[in-house]
């Protein structure tokens, strides 16, 4: 059984991509997390702030953790709070030391493509790029990586395309940061076992959990290409049986897409759940 259900929020939980949500499929998913007692982490590239907006927005489970900024800040909740964990802290300020992302933007300097973020977006262990139209990200990355050459320190480069909007995103972050780190530390944390975790995402900076121990699922909604790379990089890690696609569950009429890909992924690999799942719940 699953103790820990780690998702992506747009695109893969919310329901705000293209294609469309399977109807009840975000109640299935809730009732199933609270009748199975498995905790919840959202994964996300949103602050604090907009994680919070989107459970009100969607009606979301509130989580017991929240891993923002692209995996630079995790959150325990605490009451209806929720606290920066201190000890995740301490742990990226001995990669980042004495320094900061305005720091970073600095050293870098401008690019003739690559524009900042909005002021919002930055964070002190996040420095966030964007470029228009998204078929320009691969050789925006390569310059940045040129420059990247003359800074003191090890910085991991987070890329992937938000489809709605037609950009790329860059993240800059600590070498020690990241979601598969952030989950690795809080796994940690928790003492649980890989097969004990689960992952759902659907974008490039998903993949790194995507190809991971964990047991995860690509929603079906995912871009062709993420689901290539996925596939391909978790055959190169030897974990390729950790590792589903969605592609839809008619037998409880699921489409694949959003939380209803969660379900089927997580009914492929703890198929005990399915009791968890009354006639009255499913999908119509």
């Amino acid at each position: 059984m699953p103790e820990l259900l780690c998702t992506d929020l747009d695109r893969t939980l919310l329901p705000n991509g293209e294609q469309a949500e399977s109807p009840n499929a975000r109640a299935m998913l809730a009732q199933l997390i609270k009748q199975s007692g498995m905790r919840l982490a959202y994964v996300s590239g949103r602050d604090l702030g907009l994680v919070q907006q989107a459970i009100a927005d969607y009606q979301l489970p509130a989580p017991d953790f929240a891993i923002t900024d692209v995996g630079s800040m995790i959150y325990q909740r605490v009451d209806d709070g929720y606290q920066p964990l201190p000890a995740w802290v301490g742990y990226l300020q001995a990669g980042w030391p004495e320094q900061n992302a305005d720091w970073l933007a600095r050293e870098l300097g401008d690019f003739a493509k690559l524009t900042l973020q909005e002021a919002a977006r930055q964070k002190p262990f996040k420095l966030s790029y964007q470029v228009t139209p998204a078929s320009e990200l691969t050789n925006e990355l390569g310059i940045l990586q040129q420059r990247l050459a003359s800074v003191p320190y090890a910085v991991n480069v987070v890329s992937s395309i938000d489809e709605t909007a037609d950009q790329g995103l860059v993240d800059l972050l600590p070498a020690n940061a990241g979601k598969r780190a952030a989950i690795d530390f809080l796994v940690a944390e928790l003492n649980l076992a890989a097969e004990q975790v689960f992952f759902s995402g659907d974008s490039g900076n998903d993949l790194d959990v995507l190809a991971s121990p964990y047991p995860a699922v690509v929603v079906k909604n995912a871009l062709p290409e993420v689901v290539q790379q996925a596939k391909r990089l978790s055959k190169h890690q030897h974990v390729e049986q950790q590792l589903w696609v969605a592609q839809g569950d008619a037998s409880l009429g699921l489409n694949g897409n959003y939380s209803a890909g969660i379900i089927e992924g997580l009914l492929h690999f703890y198929p005990q759940l399915r009791r968890w799942l009354t006639v009255e719940q499913k999908a119509e």
